[in-house]
């Protein structure tokens, strides 16, 4: 408990670092959650738990410091609350996610029909073309079973590439 000396000590040296630090304090807060009626609320909350930290006896050694302190943990509880407040928000609204596989069926469609084509190659990019795009091999797995050069690999995975491409856009 405090006497009436301490309390009145106390207030005088809050009021001081409201006088000296308030503005600095809204500024910083402002930049960082972009809204002045809660940076304004940010920084009065760090004040009011200033003041119950001291009236419970705490001992601050250097004010500026331990305001800033306080204001940026509530900046941080202030981002994880507005996070969950507002997909909460927005499921009350009806939103409800979805994921959209469209492309994604696509993509398995149009890889299902270039690999078909693959017959339609000449026998010499067949093989280097299954292995690399059915068999996901790498190009030196390819020269090592092949028993060809990873050069020649590559050459004939890029050019039997090219040939499927023709043959896709026909």
């Amino acid at each position: 408990m405090m006497t009436k000396k301490q309390d009145t000590r106390q207030k005088a040296i809050l009021t001081l670092a409201h006088h000296d630090y308030a503005k600095g304090m809204n500024s910083y807060s402002f930049f960082k959650v972009h809204n002045h009626a809660t940076s304004d609320d940010l920084v009065q909350d760090t004040f009011i738990k200033t003041w119950s930290y001291l009236t419970k006896g705490g001992k601050i050694d250097i004010m500026k410091a331990f305001l800033y302190h306080i204001l940026n943990q509530l900046i941080i509880d202030e981002y994880r609350k507005r996070k969950t407040t507002s997909l909460d928000v927005l499921l009350e609204k009806g939103f409800e996610p979805s994921v959209d596989h469209s492309e994604r069926i696509f993509n398995v469609f149009d890889g299902k029909a270039a690999l078909l084509l693959i017959q339609h190659l000449p026998a010499k990019y067949q093989t280097v073309m299954r292995m690399r795009y059915a068999q996901d091999l790498s190009l030196k797995e390819i020269s090592l079973i092949t028993g060809q050069s990873r050069n020649a690999v590559a050459v004939q995975s890029h050019r039997g590439l090219e040939k499927l491409k023709v043959l896709y856009n026909h």
